[in-house]
């Protein structure tokens, strides 16, 4: 997976936009303005690839523990994010599509209900 392609995979879903909070290399992507996912555009340059998703800290303890490359979020809050280092090699495409999904729907289900009904 490539920058592209995790962009236009994203960018798909319903509601979502991107955004630059904090600096011009800090992507992130929301959807009705509730970050999902989060990436720096300087580690896909460098060829070291990193994200950081939401998770149900269930799912997160277990990814963590089963994973090498899924490690707790970076600058977030370790319970309910994760932090994937995707040129490692134990991440392959398939896995990182369904966390993306699963920080969009984790996203999507505490948003009230009027905005969840506007997607």
């Amino acid at each position: 997976m490539n920058i592209e392609q995790l962009y236009a995979y994203c960018l798909k879903k319903k509601g979502v936009t991107e955004t630059f909070p904090f600096d011009d290399n800090a992507l992130v992507l929301k959807v009705q303005g509730k970050m999902f996912l989060l990436t720096s555009l300087k580690s896909w340059e460098e060829g070291q690839p990193t994200m950081n998703l939401k998770c149900d800290p269930t799912e997160a303890e277990y990814l963590r523990a089963h994973y090498e490359n899924i490690l707790t979020g970076y600058h977030m809050n370790k319970k309910h994010w994760n932090t994937l280092q995707l040129n490692k090699g134990d991440l392959d495409t398939p896995l990182v599509l369904k966390l993306i999904d699963h920080s969009y729907d984790l996203v999507v289900k505490g948003l009230p209900k009027k905005l969840r009904e506007t997607l």
